[in-house]
């Protein structure tokens, strides 16, 4: 049984050295701000969180992830349970928060109160026409060059030391359930993804993923949800007019079938624009996967730049 099961990835908080560079990288990936400082920039979506991406100045690297409870009721209920504190979240939105610290020590903080945004007009979506459905008559469609319009944070990947060890944690603290368990050819499980429980409501197939690689623990990646699969295209071809050379992809993934490309921050710290990923209910048991299908893409490129 779980404490508490949050409802989603809300937030990572990042440090680096230059906040106008980070700003100008985040604008060009399709983020908008919502507020700053001389010390930290705050970079939103066209969703309703007040903010998504947490820049303090300092050395560049990952800060924490900051996952949303569904109440200030369950806040309170994990604090109990850990032994914690809760304290009031100073960044857009406001409301409380409660750190943990996961096996490796990555650091994890649980909000609950924050004030919600309205959410920013989408632009027109002009209908597809295939073969099924015939949506699109006497219009034409034309695009409109410029960023990708990301809404939300979807998920992050990060590598742990003793994958049952911080699966276990996970599951108990913040409630997630197993969508692909990743085994190996003698089935020793090393790795899942890992979605949000939220009963008959859909949710994506993975809101965090858990790779025991035998590298050091640390953060692999955060991903980014975009409008449709052209949106993805007229921010693959803006990142690449801005001088930014695509990290993996484009490609539509086999465990989850994301539509992805994966670029770099100045600093190194990958990001993925992503469409098109399966939503599941908790009534949808888990499956097991082998480390070929965790490699393998539906279509496209699976393999880093560098």
């Amino acid at each position: 049984m779980s404490i508490i099961k949050i409802e989603d990835v809300t937030y990572i908080r990042y440090r680096a050295p230059d906040l106008d560079r980070m700003r100008e990288f985040l604008s060009i990936f399709g983020m908008m701000e919502a507020a700053s400082s001389r010390d930290a920039l705050f970079m939103r979506g066209r969703g309703d969180a007040p903010f998504m991406h947490w820049t303090e100045k300092g050395e560049a690297g990952v800060v924490c992830v900051g996952f949303r409870a569904a109440s200030i009721a369950d806040l309170e209920t994990l604090c109990r349970a850990v032994n914690g504190v809760i304290g009031p979240l100073t960044a857009p939105g406001g409301g409380y928060f409660l750190r943990l610290q996961d096996p490796d020590g990555f650091v994890i903080e649980v909000v609950a109160g924050q004030q919600r945004e309205q959410c920013l007009n989408e632009p027109d979506v002009i209908g597809w026409n295939s073969v099924a459905a015939r949506r699109r008559v006497d219009t034409v469609k034309r695009l409109a060059r410029g960023p990708a319009h990301v809404e939300r944070l979807g998920h992050y990947v990060v590598r742990v030391t003793d994958f049952s060890r911080s699966e276990a944690w996970y599951k108990e603290h913040l409630g997630l359930i197993v969508s692909d368990a990743i085994q190996l050819a003698d089935g020793r499980t090393f790795g899942a993804f890992l979605r949000c429980d939220r009963g008959q409501t859909p949710t994506d197939h993975h809101t965090v993923a858990l790779m025991q690689t035998g590298e050091p623990p640390g953060y692999h990646h955060s991903a980014y949800e975009v409008r449709d699969i052209d949106d993805l295209m007229l921010g693959h071809d803006h990142l690449r007019s801005r001088g930014y050379a695509v990290d993996m992809g484009i490609g539509r993934h086999l465990l989850g079938s994301q539509v992805f490309t994966y670029w770099l921050d100045p600093w190194g710290q990958r990001l993925e624009h992503w469409t098109d990923g399966d939503l599941l209910t908790s009534a949808e048991s888990p499956r097991k996967a082998e480390i070929d299908e965790l490699r393998s893409t539906q279509w496209g490129v699976l393999a880093h730049s560098n």
